[in-house]
Order: structure tokens, then sequence, then C-alpha cells
């Protein structure tokens, strides 16, 4: 059994920063993606950012270009997305999910991802 869990958001000020947290658990292969991914209110689930685990090569959607850096501590089995210069629109469900898959064609498709945390709640509000 695979599990993944989120931690680290918050509400923060527009032009704040956030750092989300990922860790996943059970067994797991060691070539997949770590992703990220949010859904707005109202809005379909988007992708944000991807980490292919065994490289390490990162993917950001083309929106959050520049504010976003994603990481791996492959001895843990963790991830990280740190959020820079957030803005009202980025206000949403955070989630972090693992394909076990690892096909790149397939790293910015949520489908693709077996194994999803709860999510967590950004807010970028003044």
């Amino acid at each position: 059994q695979v599990q993944v869990v989120e931690s680290g958001g918050g509400s923060v000020q527009p032009g704040g920063s956030l750092t989300l947290s990922c860790a996943a658990s059970g067994r797991i292969r060691s070539n997949y993606h770590m992703g990220w991914f949010r859904q707005a209110a109202g809005k379909e689930r988007e992708f944000v950012a991807a980490i292919r685990w065994t490289s390490g090569h990162t993917y950001y959607t083309d929106s959050m270009q520049g504010r976003l850096t994603i990481s791996r501590d492959k001895g843990k089995n963790t991830a990280s997305l740190q959020m820079n210069s957030l803005k009202p629109e980025d206000t949403a469900v955070y989630y972090c999910a693992l394909d076990p898959g690892g096909i790149l064609s397939s790293i910015r498709t949520p489908d693709h991802y077996d194994y999803w945390g709860q999510g967590t709640q950004v807010t970028v509000s003044s």
C-alpha cells in the first residue's frame, strides 16, 4: 500500500512564499514521478509541477514558471514545492500525487497518477 501525505499549506499575502512538502511511503518502484496538482473552487484539477524521481528532472506549469521550485530527497522519499511571488489566483487546494509508471509523456496528466494525498489548502489574500 502506497501512501502520500502533504503538509505546509496555509494563508499568505500576495507576493509571499510557501513551501509544500510531500512524503511517500510503501512499496514504490524507483522510477516514478511525484507531482503537484491544484484545484481551485469550481475548476478542474490542473498540473503544477513534477519531478522524475530517478533523474531529478523537473517540469512546471507555464502559468507559474519562474515562481516554483520542486525538489526531492531520495533517501527520505520526500519532495518539496517552493512557491514564490504568490498571487490571489494561486489560491487552491494543492495535491501531491505519485505516478508509479514513470512515463514521461504522461507526467502532466492527473489520470496517470495512482496515489494521491488528501490535499492542503493554499490561500493567497490581502
